[in-house]
């Protein structure tokens, strides 16, 4: 999942445009598609600002009670 700090990113667009999956949309403020989003980092990695952050969310296992 990408984390965007909208205080870094200054919407130049640098990411969309690397951005394989479409999931990122540039609106009034950058925003990502968690659904369509495939965690490749590119974005991260070409983020002139530092503003995009790639975070792995591990699947919580249940107990049974």
């Amino acid at each position: 999942m990408i984390i965007i700090d909208q205080m870094k990113c200054d919407g130049c667009g640098t990411c969309i445009s690397v951005c394989r999956s479409d999931a990122l949309l540039l609106e009034e403020k950058l925003s990502c598609i968690e659904n369509s989003c495939t965690d490749c980092g590119f974005c991260v990695k070409i983020c002139p600002f530092d503003a995009l952050r790639l975070v792995t969310v591990s699947k919580l296992s249940t107990r049974p009670a």
